[in-house]
């Protein structure tokens, strides 16, 4: 694990301010692994003995956080990218936790991303067998038939492998554009995009709108917030339930 400035460690434990840490070095009181420290040594939180007047610092357990952004087109849904894109880290600096994306979505749509650091609850939410539901809003040109939507309802083979039966209904139709709910039940890679452009359709915007029982809402691009408690407990129901 990478070192951290010992001063950081007792403060992140708990047992005091930072400042107050640095006056326990400064005076002696503060020991690694049985050796004195000075001020910019560093340890490592992990494996590191860090202890104050005898007492060892015990490392306080981070609280598990969970937040809903709404991506814009443009960024990547990776918190660093070795071609120098845009990515969704630039859009959540002021969240003080080491989170991550769940899922993801492509560069060029737009919509509900949750993050957290509960890897375990990450897991089960991406994991296939739990089934959790994803709505998207989907502007394509020019048309779709009854037929077309009923052949993506049915499933459709992508990338040699049938998908998921899955919901598609009409909200609006105007000349050379459609928009249309689509609900799935997986989350292959660029899938929507995929199924209709093996039936020659072009998808001209695609936004994701739902996941599970959260919604976007009002949410403007590029904003986050912090997940509702009532949010999060219906996010942990529909994983329980959909097994």
């Amino acid at each position: 694990m990478e070192k951290v400035r010992i001063q950081k460690i007792i403060a992140d434990s708990g047992m005091c301010s930072r400042r107050k840490a640095e006056e326990y070095i400064n005076t002696g009181r503060v020991l690694q692994n049985g050796r004195r420290v000075k001020i910019g040594d560093k340890a490592d939180p992990e494996n590191d003995l860090i202890a104050v007047d005898g007492i060892n610092i015990q490392r306080k357990k981070s609280q598990n956080v969970y937040y809903m952004l709404h991506k814009p087109r443009g960024y990547v849904t990776t918190m660093q990218d070795e071609k120098n894109r845009k990515c969704i880290a630039d859009l959540i600096v002021n969240i003080k936790e080491r989170v991550y994306p769940i899922g993801r979505l492509d560069v060029n749509s737009e919509g509900l991303i949750l993050l957290t650091n509960d890897g375990d609850f990450a897991n089960k939410l991406m994991h296939p067998v739990h089934h959790v539901n994803k709505v998207y809003r989907v502007t394509i040109r020019p048309d779709i038939t009854d037929e077309q939507c009923a052949i993506l309802s049915a499933g459709i083979i992508i990338d040699g492998k049938m998908t998921a039966p899955s919901v598609v209904n009409v909200i609006s139709k105007e000349k050379d554009r459609v928009v249309l709910e689509i609900i799935l039940r997986e989350g292959r890679n660029r899938q929507i995009r995929k199924m209709l452009e093996s039936l020659n359709i072009e998808v001209a915007r695609l936004k994701r709108t739902n996941i599970g029982p959260v919604k976007l809402g009002m949410l403007k691009p590029g904003d986050c917030r912090e997940l509702r408690k009532e949010e999060i407990r219906a996010l942990k129901n529909a994983v329980k339930k959909e097994k």
